[in-house]
């Protein structure tokens, strides 16, 4: 994946209806490429940043170039990443001022003199600073409905670094879980051979069925608990809810396959507690939100 940055001179004062339908567009035309980014516009220059695979950026670029709406476009970065500045957005967008431009730390004298597709070019070390800004600003944004459990993003370096490796860790741990997902598929397989070559051949019985319906269960639940892991390295859940929902499924998908004449009735009864508890838990959730 490449990140390129690159600012422009609009053509025209541009109306806020222009902008909501520049970003409309860009919005529609990003996510079926799976390019994501942010653009800000102020003071009649674009500074955009788009992140995705190489070919492309680099050809969405070329097609930016030639839109009449804007000149001078200047190439401030290209840089290879291995993670998404702005995962999230399919196009972020910020329209700010220089009073909020320049509340930016130690930046101040660059947005007063410098907001121009050459400025950015002389001065390529404000890009980092900013990013960080643009990113924060799209965080609190959307705070209500995302979350990230890991933030890439920290004041203190130190837990920015522990941050960054739990979340590679956990990327192994998802990579482990697909392998545990896959081998728990050859099972079911196993299963399904084991019992239609026994004989009579190709007939199951209700036990046998049952065995069979475990088999593809365990799978399921393995999947959800692949998604329970994921949900550490993403920023569009909020984990309470989507633990909640995965011990609902799994435990309603074990009682589907209870063998009701060797159960306990306070251990069916038991079971039934927990699915409505956890039932009107989730309601509660989804009433909150």
């Amino acid at each position: 994946m490449i990140r390129l940055t690159y600012a422009s001179t609009a053509s025209h004062e541009w109306s806020s209806d222009e902008l909501l339908e520049l970003l409309k567009q860009s919005r529609t035309n990003n996510g079926a490429k799976n390019i994501t980014g942010i653009l800000l516009f102020s003071q009649g220059t674009f500074f955009q940043v788009l992140e995705g695979e190489e070919t492309f950026v680099e050809n969405l670029y070329k097609e930016i170039e030639k839109d009449p709406r804007h000149k001078n476009c200047t190439i401030i970065e290209k840089l290879n990443i291995t993670e998404r500045a702005f995962p999230y957005w399919s196009m972020g967008f910020e329209k700010i001022d220089l009073k909020e431009l320049r509340k930016m730390e130690g930046l101040n004298n660059f947005f007063e003199h410098d907001f121009t597709p050459a400025g950015f070019a002389s001065n390529k070390n404000i890009v980092g600073p900013l990013l960080t800004h643009l990113r924060s600003k799209l965080v609190k944004q959307v705070s209500t409905e995302s979350h990230e459990e890991l933030p890439v993003e920290h004041d203190d370096p130190f837990i920015k670094y522990l941050h960054r490796t739990i979340r590679i860790g956990v990327k192994f741990l998802s990579i482990l879980m697909v392998f545990v997902i896959l081998v728990s598929i050859v099972d079911v397989l196993y299963v399904i051979w084991d019992k239609i070559s026994e004989s009579p051949r190709f007939l199951m019985n209700t036990n046998d069925l049952l065995e069979t319906f475990g088999s593809f269960l365990a799978v399921l639940i393995a999947i959800e608990i692949f998604l329970n892991i994921t949900i550490y390295i993403r920023s569009d859940v909020i984990p309470v809810k989507l633990v909640v929902a995965t011990a609902l499924m799994a435990i309603s998908r074990k009682i589907i396959v209870f063998d009701y004449k060797h159960l306990d009735p306070a251990y069916v009864s038991a079971s039934a507690l927990v699915v409505v508890a956890l039932g009107i838990t989730y309601v509660l959730l989804k009433k909150g939100d």
